[in-house]
Formats: structure tokens, sequence, C-alpha cells
């Protein structure tokens, strides 16, 4: 890790000031991934933006959806995201005690690792991703593994999630990094159901015959494992397999 300047802004303004400044700039909210990525060298910013003080936490009711502010650590959206309990129970399975007192909502959606949780809950649940330029739906959001439709310098402000009649989040962990080899989030919605598949392809991605078939009452048809992940953890065929056992928990697991 070489130096940098650390900045603590005060405000929106601010932040965004400091980014453009000059040299490379990076936002710090939790860090999971920015921090050994900046110890290894895959990143050498100049500067670093904590963005702490900007007051981009807690959690509010409105009307159909609840809005979480993205600097909400995991550990608050698991105790405080009631009207959504999926959501909750999905926090409360991300890292360990560590990471969930650390690390914020916001820092994962802008990441976009592709074995994150939240994604999975924001296109299941319709998310809005709001920002200090604007705002942007869940099924645009995501543009690939580490990409987003954020531009340079955008800033996550909150994001609001369409309360459900039930939703529930089945994960399969990696047993040391905790990530998911794939977790399946379902979402009964009254305009119908959505299921949200991370951790098994290069991006989080929605399933429709899953959706389909939940609709029907009839069993989903295996997913088909030729646009899935095979590594070392774990092969394409058994990722389509985990995501038919995922789905199973997840909706035994419905509330």
């Amino acid at each position: 890790m070489r130096d940098f300047a650390l900045q603590r802004p005060a405000n929106l303004a601010d932040a965004a000031s400091a980014f453009a400044s000059g040299g490379e700039a990076a936002y710090l909210a939790g860090g999971h991934t920015l921090i050994p990525a900046m110890k290894s060298r895959l990143r050498m910013p100049d500067a670093l933006i904590d963005l702490s003080a900007l007051g981009l936490n807690g959690i509010t009711r409105d009307g159909d959806h609840l809005w979480i502010g993205a600097m909400t650590t995991h550990a608050d959206v698991a105790a405080g995201a009631t009207a959504i309990p999926g959501l909750a129970a999905l926090a409360n399975l991300i890292g360990d005690n560590q990471v969930r007192n650390i690390g914020t909502i916001g820092g994962s959606l802008a990441n976009n690792d592709p074995a994150a949780d939240y994604p999975a809950a924001a296109l299941a649940l319709d998310a809005i991703i709001e920002t200090d330029r604007g705002s942007h739906v869940a099924a645009d959001f995501f543009q690939g593994m580490f990409s987003t439709a954020l531009a340079d310098g955008e800033i996550i402000t909150r994001v609001g999630f369409a309360i459900p009649q039930a939703s529930a989040y089945g994960k399969f962990r990696h047993p040391v990094s905790r990530y998911a080899m794939v977790g399946v989030y379902v979402a009964q919605h009254a305009s119908g159901w959505r299921v949200a598949v991370t951790g098994a392809g290069p991006g989080v991605f929605r399933w429709s015959d899953a959706e389909a078939a939940l609709a029907a009452g009839t069993e989903a048809p295996a997913l088909p494992a030729d646009d899935l992940n095979s590594d070392i953890h774990a092969s394409a065929e058994y990722r389509a397999h985990l995501c038919g056992v995922m789905l199973k928990q997840a909706v035994t697991l419905l509330c």
C-alpha cells in the first residue's frame, strides 16, 4: 500500500468536489474490497474520501417502499429492516460480526461483486438506487462483474426496496469467505413473483423460469449451466443444481 491522502467531507457537495480535485480518488464506505485491493496494489488511489460523516444512514418506511441509507451497516439492516424480514435475514448472513458492523449496503451495491448478496435482493425487490445525481432502477443498475450504471464520482445516497407480500433468501455460503457460491432471493409481489440469483454467474440475474413456475404452482425446471461460473470451488453444473436447492430453501422460508 502506498501513501494516500484521507479526506472526510461533511456533505455530498464537498465529497464530489474532493473526488474531482485531481489524481485518482476512491470513495471509502465499508472498505472490505477497497482496502484489500490497496494492500495488494491493485488499487492505488491518491486520495480516499471517507463517506462516514455524510449522514447517509438509517431506515425509514414510506408507503410501499423501505428506504435504507447507503452508509447503513449490514448489522443495522439485519436489525432494522423489519418491514422486509427476508432482507433483514439476508443482511444477517453477510460475512461475520466484524464485517456486518462495518460493511455498508451502499458500498456493496456500488462494488457489485458477482457473489454479493444485496444485488439479488435489489433485483427481486425492484429497488430504486438513488444517488447525488439522480436514480437508477435495479434492472438497469447492475451491468456485469464489478460494473454498474454509476458514473465516475457518482455517490449512492439511499436505496428504496418495494415491500413485498413475502420474501426470503436461500444462500449456500463459501465456508471461508462466506460469500454466496449461490444465493437465490424470492419475492412475492401483488404483481407477481420475482426471483434473482447471485453467485452463480458473472453477475446477478433474474430467473424467469422459476418465476413462471412459482406463478403456476409447479416445480421450476433446472437452470441451464451454460453461462454459470466454473472454478476451483464449484463447477457450473453444481452451481446450477444449487440454484434449484436454494430456490426451494427460500420458498420454504417465505415470510
